[in-house]
Parts: structure tokens; C-alpha cells; sequence
């Protein structure tokens, strides 16, 4: 698996994702047995990266990620457990809360990297860090981070953090190149942050075209692989795709292995 190395850390170019494990925005406990099965075999088969929130089937998500892991047998520190704060709760106490609460649907002890999920108007975000700060000193959380921010609020939470602010997780695919042309993916390259790109198929709703599919006969892969070879191509750049389906959970994570020509990065990003 190819990786991203910063100054504190590395991570693995292709994490796994989980928004629907365990349900949507409420649990549904009709898919935990599917849910589970997806985060063994995820667990099963290499990936060190997981990626969950609060948000996600409020809590249940973390609660069957915590189950998965404890039932893989691997040791705590050997897996990278990503969580996030929601918007409504990015006041001091309600952050420590929080943190307190996705601790517990976990059962561990420690988070490695913290984010706030979504930056919202009028969050007073001296008041938000503060508390995340305290959160790494009291070693409850490792690294923090933040999602959907753009480069003047990314500033912003770098001006905030006591410590390294290591990503920003945001939309980013073959089909989506916002967070390239809002300067972005520079602003993270030159920082020495990490860009992570999520919805890095659009939630399988990407359409292949011609340049795409020739590409993926050329290496024997899927069109879906190609799209993600193209994303962790880009030099401080990792993605967090999801399935529930084995073959594409296999697929995604050895899309990593795929060594793009240049002119093949080139056709795919023009």
C-alpha cells in the first residue's frame, strides 16, 4: 500500500470510509450484520485507515467500527481510527462532549485524528480550539483536522491549533475538481497537509467515459480503480472510498497498486 508521510505521521493512500455503516443519519439496525461484514473483511485484507463521525447513524457507526476492531484481534495503535465533530457541537464543553460520547461509542481510549466536520457560520472557532486543544493534551486525540473548509478557514484552524492541522477531507474526484480550482490541493502540497478526498467515485454515480475505460483495459482494472489510481496520484492526496460489496472493498484498496503513466495522469486530468 502506498503511503503519505508527514512529519508526525503516515498514512495509507486508500483508508476505508463509512458513511451508511450501520445506517444513514439515525441508526438502522438492519444493516449491521452487513456493516460488520464489511469492516472485517476490510480489517481482513489490509486496511489500517478508518474513517467514521459522529454524524454517521448518530453514533452507531463508531460503536460497530469499535466492535470490528476489537474482533479483528489487532492491536489499538496498528489501527488509524478517524472521527469528526459535528457543526452543533463546536462550542467548548459541547466539544469535549462530544469527543467523550464518539470515545465511548468506540470503546477506546484515544481518537487519532479529530475533525470538524463541516465549518459553520458564526462558530467562534477560538472557543472550538480551545477544546480541541486541550483534547490532544489530555491525549484523548493525537492529530487534529478539518473537513470541508476552504483556504481561508484552513488558515484560520492552523493560526488556532496548537498542533499540526494533517488534513482536509473533502469532495474530490475525477468528476469533481472544485477544491483543485479553489486552490486547495496547492494550499495543502505547500503545506505539508494532507488533502482527503471522499465521495472519490461520487458514490458509484461516476460515469466512465471512453479516455477512462481504455485506460482500465490497459491495466486490467475497473474504470472505478482508474478513478482512484487518478486521486492518489496527486502528491500529498488520500481517499476514503466505501462499499459494502467484498469485490469492490478488494478493488479499492489494490487500486493503490496501479501505477498510472504520466501521460495516462495527464489524459484523465484534461
Amino acid at each position: 500500500m502506498k503511503s503519505e508521510t508527514l512529519s508526525t505521521l503516515t498514512l495509507p493512500k486508500v483508508g476505508f470510509g463509512t458513511w451508511k455503516i450501520g445506517g444513514n443519519s439515525t441508526p438502522n439496525r438492519a444493516v449491521d450484520e452487513k456493516s460488520l461484514a464489511a469492516l472485517r473483511y476490510a480489517l481482513e485484507i489490509g486496511y489500517t485507515h478508518i474513517d467514521t463521525a459522529e454524524m454517521y447513524a448518530s453514533g452507531h457507526s463508531e460503536e460497530l467500527v469499535g466492535q470490528a476492531v476489537r474482533e479483528s484481534g489487532m492491536k489499538r495503535e496498528d489501527v488509524f481510527i478517524t472521527s469528526k465533530v459535528i457543526p452543533s457541537h463546536l462550542r467548548y464543553d459541547d466539544v469535549l462532549t462530544a469527543c467523550e460520547n464518539s470515545l465511548r461509542h468506540l470503546g477506546m481510549d484515544y481518537i487519532d485524528l479529530y475533525l470538524i466536520h463541516w465549518p459553520q457560520s458564526g462558530a467562534k472557532y477560538e472557543e472550538t480550539f480551545k477544546a480541541l486543544n486541550k483534547l490532544v493534551r489530555d491525549g484523548k486525540v493525537k492529530h487534529l483536522g478539518v473537513s470541508n473548509f476552504d483556504v481561508k478557514l484552513l488558515k484560520q484552524a492552523q493560526s488556532l491549533s496548537e498542533t499540526p492541522i494533517i488534513t482536509n477531507q473533502v469532495p474530490f474526484s475525477l468528476g469533481d475538481r472544485s477544491y483543485i480550482k479553489n486552490g486547495m490541493l496547492a494550499y495543502c502540497q505547500q503545506n505539508d497537509i494532507l488533502l482527503t478526498a471522499y465521495s472519490p467515485v461520487e458514490e458509484g454515480k461516476l460515469r466512465p467515459n471512453k479516455t477512462v475505460t481504455a485506460i482500465a483495459k490497459a491495466h486490467n482494472a475497473t474504470p472505478f480503480q482508474i478513478a482512484l489510481a487518478w486521486i492518489i496520484s496527486h502528491p500529498r492526496v488520500i481517499t476514503i472510498p466505501m462499499s459494502f460489496n467484498p469485490v469492490h472493498i478488494r478493488e479499492n484498496f489494490e487500486s493503490a497498486d496501479i501505477e498510472l503513466t504520466q501521460d495516462e495522469i495527464e489524459q484523465l486530468t484534461n
